[in-house]
């Protein structure tokens, strides 16, 4: 399981799955603008590690300049519905979270 999960389950690539699917295809820079808290060596990292283990599509065109798009594979989209779920009970229990971590800091 952590060999798996390892790949996405970070704040920036489950948000970039999520945003990738709300939008469908987007380049570079649209994700930039999506997330902008995220440095753009970031972004990069992470869609590669997305890409690499099949989660996330790069499409290069060869154009001048070069124009590169990301979306979604049909993989990636079957964990969407977890992402969703997980999100859900984040929204739920957000306030139980919220008054345990008071407790400790």
């Amino acid at each position: 399981m952590r060999n798996v999960i390892a790949h996405f389950a970070n704040k920036w690539s489950m948000l970039l799955l999520v945003i990738l699917d709300e939008f469908g295809v987007m380049r570079f820079n649209e994700l930039s603008r999506a997330i902008p808290d995220i440095s753009p060596k970031v972004l990069s990292g992470h869609l590669k590690t997305l890409e690499s283990v099949g989660l996330v599509k790069r499409i290069l065109y060869a154009e001048v300049p070069p124009r590169t798009e990301y979306e979604l594979t049909d993989l990636g989209r079957t964990l969407i519905p977890i992402l969703n779920q997980l999100s859900d009970w984040g929204r739920r229990h957000l306030n139980d979270i919220t008054k345990s971590l008071s407790k400790y800091q």
